[in-house]
Parts: C-alpha cells; sequence; structure tokens
C-alpha cells in the first residue's frame, strides 16, 4: 500500500460507502467481541476485548492492492477508508461460556 503520510486535510475515497469520517471511525478496528462455538456441547464462549485510547487517524491512500482480497474473488471490492493507528492499549476480558438457545 502506498500513502500520502503528509496529508493534512484527508478526504474518504470516493468509492467509501460512509458519508465521513465518523462515520468510517465507528466501524475502523477491531470488533468488541469474539466467538467462537462448540458444536457438541452447543456452548458459545464469547470474550469482549478493551481498547484504550482509540484515536485512529485518516490517512490518503495513493495506492493499494491486497492479495488475499483476490482469493476471495469478489466482484467489484472498493476503499471504504483508510487509518493509521499507534500505540492502542488493548486487553481481553475473561471470556464467558452461554448455551447457545437457537
Amino acid at each position: 500500500m502506498k500513502i500520502n503520510s503528509t496529508a493534512t486535510d484527508v478526504t474518504l475515497p470516493e468509492t467509501s460507502p460512509f458519508a465521513d469520517w465518523k462515520e468510517a471511525r465507528r466501524l475502523a478496528g477491531p470488533l468488541p467481541f469474539t466467538f467462537t462455538y462448540n458444536k457438541q456441547t452447543k456452548e458459545v464462549l464469547i470474550i469482549e476485548g478493551v481498547r484504550e485510547n482509540w484515536t485512529p487517524q485518516p490517512v490518503s491512500v495513493i495506492d493499494y492492492h491486497f492479495s488475499f482480497l483476490d482469493l476471495l474473488n469478489l466482484k467489484s471490492p472498493v476503499l471504504a477508508n483508510a487509518f493509521i493507528i499507534n500505540n492502542i492499549p488493548y486487553h481481553w476480558k475473561k471470556g464467558k461460556i452461554e448455551i447457545w438457545k437457537y
């Protein structure tokens, strides 16, 4: 990926589905929970991730290519946003096991 790290007034990519950076930032980064399912016991292990000082900085992308997107065989992937994230304290809480009721 090639970025312009000196840009100060960064705009969203033209192809972005987001209205603004605030909206894009809500979906940036790790999700607050991760899950795994045990089919035999019908249990779900839920683990919450906690992050602090979450202030991703928008970055201007000049050019990009991610080979794993080729493997997904997507029809028309688009660049929605790009952020630089540095020094984020992150930890996992103790997991909880719940019975899957569906």
